[in-house]
């Protein structure tokens, strides 16, 4: 058989690394229809001489466009046939991605359990974005729930250890990046790293509404192939499940209303897509500061934050309920280190 049905939970082994397919050139084009599809508006992103003048060559690609395009690297292998993407762990930017470099990805299986329906399983793995000089450029480990084709025995249940969070000793800070010079007025707003405080919560106040077309272009874009967001047949309800990475990066471009000076995602400390997204929902977007350091870079601070995605209905602030569990409304909830301007230089 020539064509490719994608992975069942009963073909993944412990320990097995995947070189995944097709790299991928990026170009000015990713970055222009990345800011079609998102109200992104981050200056350092934007402008080349913003970026010059924070000691950095010229403007990187989006964090978030490195993390699309190294996901959607890995989905023919770990989660065509997924049944949904659970969460994300131990995420670090290590390098930034300018236009013209080329990404690939490899990912190793860390840990395998199959369901007690005994229909699916879930799959870690930890996934390394590399650029044409393989340098690794992105890591993280995320695990999926994937559909079983075969009646098989379960194998031994390894779940893996993963940490908490990124430590702030192990963030990695562009080389060259200078905020002494930081221009507040051209970036947005004027709010700095001594502005935000552990437990401050932040309503980013607007809203997008999701539409089939802009989701589908999207995960075309990221040449994410997963049955879930292509094929409407492929779920009883007979709709096309949203890509949640797309609503990764809106709820971060809608959190340019309050943080628009966290400029650069550095670190993934955690991450659940709470539940599933659909065409005509309306996604808003709060945030809240967990943690706040400083960096040995000059002028530059780094804020620990959780950004929840919501849809229409869901209360202020309100994510999870007496037991725990995530409350109907919410989408996403995203741990991640950002770095920031500091006004002490």
């Amino acid at each position: 058989m020539k064509t490719n049905p994608g992975r069942f939970f009963e073909d993944y082994e412990l320990g097995e690394t995947l070189r995944h397919a097709v790299p991928r050139t990026l170009s000015g084009g990713e970055r222009a229809l990345y800011h079609a599809l998102y109200p992104a508006r981050g200056a350092l992103y934007s402008s080349d001489e913003f970026a010059r003048a924070c000691g950095l060559p010229a403007a990187p690609m989006e964090d978030l466009i490195a993390f699309h395009t190294v996901f959607g690297k890995t989905v023919p292998d770990v989660s065509l046939n997924a049944v949904a993407n659970l969460g994300y762990a131990e995420g670090r930017w290590l390098r930034p991605v300018w236009p013209g470099d080329t990404l690939r990805a490899e990912s190793t299986v860390i840990g395998l359990k199959e369901n007690s329906n005994g229909k699916s399983g879930v799959v870690w793995v930890r996934t390394t974005g590399l650029n044409q000089r393989d340098e690794p450029v992105l890591s993280y480990v995320r695990w999926v729930m994937v559909r079983k084709n075969r009646a098989t025995p379960a194998p031994d249940p390894v779940v893996p250890e993963l940490a908490p969070s990124v430590a702030p000793d192990d963030l990695t800070i562009p080389e060259g990046l200078d905020f002494r010079g930081y221009d507040f007025t051209l970036a947005g707003e004027p709010h700095a790293y001594e502005d935000y405080h552990p437990g401050e919560r932040i309503d980013h106040v607007d809203g997008v509404t999701l539409e089939e077309a802009e989701h589908m272009l999207a995960t075309r874009l990221w040449q994410n192939t997963a049955k879930v967001h292509f094929d409407a047949t492929f779920r009883e309800d007979g709709k096309r499940l949203i890509y949640g990475g797309h609503i990764i990066s809106l709820a971060r471009a809608l959190s340019f209303n309050g943080l628009a000076n966290a400029q650069m995602i550095v670190a993934l400390n955690g991450g659940a897509h709470a539940n599933p997204a659909f065409a005509g929902d309306t996604v808003k977007a709060w945030s809240e500061v967990l943690d706040r350091v400083e960096t040995a870079a000059p002028g530059v601070g780094a804020l620990r934050l959780r950004l929840v995605a919501v849809k229409q209905g869901a209360a202020p602030f309100a994510h999870k309920d007496a037991a725990g569990k995530y409350l109907p409304e919410v989408l996403l909830d995203l741990d991640y280190w950002a770095l920031i301007p500091r006004r002490g230089g």
